[in-house]
């Protein structure tokens, strides 16, 4: 099987369950938006300088699976997506953001005032990644906006996630001081 299937040469792609939408539709610019986010985890995890933040992001990417997948099925269809065994996210996922954000703040990571990134090029790769997280949320609270998201705890979930990663940035930097 070729991966040009040319299904999408009229301008649709598909969703789970075969359910097929235009590719301007505001759930396929959501997980294309956390897609794009994932990738820029790569490149922030391949930029890292520690096993400290790399496995941390590599379990974040592992979560971003779950939560594109479920961010590309219908609300009609999501009782389905869970019972075929797959995850969605949940307040225990947004829970291990919280401990995350607690264990960095006590390393005594320095910082004051607003970040301009590029001091280290990890900590510039994590702030790519959190910029790219914000546009991801702000995507995924139009569908909350259009009552078409079935999971509010995605967009708790990526707000904390940029927390996160803002948090990662500056101990990356006080780490290379």
């Amino acid at each position: 099987m070729s991966i040009a299937t040319r299904k999408g040469d009229d301008g649709t792609t598909g969703l789970m369950y075969n359910r097929r939408v235009p590719k301007s539709h505001p759930r396929v610019e959501a997980y294309a938006n956390v897609d794009e986010l994932n990738c820029a985890l790569g490149m922030a995890r391949a930029s890292a300088d520690s096993d400290f933040v790399g496995s941390k992001l590599l379990e974040v990417q592992k979560d971003l699976v779950n939560l594109m997948g479920e961010l590309a099925t219908l609300p009609e269809d999501l009782d389905r997506y869970q019972s075929d065994g797959f995850q969605c996210i949940g307040a225990n996922t947004t829970q291990k953001l919280d401990q995350w954000v607690a264990e960095i703040e006590a390393q005594e990571v320095s910082f004051t005032g607003w970040a301009t990134p590029g001091d280290t090029i990890p900590s510039a790769a994590l702030e790519v990644a959190r910029a790219t997280c914000r546009r991801a949320e702000r995507r995924v609270c139009e569908l909350r906006e259009k009552d078409v998201l079935s999971n509010s705890e995605i967009i708790v979930y990526l707000n904390r996630l940029s927390d996160v990663l803002w948090l990662m940035a500056r101990w990356a930097e006080t780490k290379a001081a």
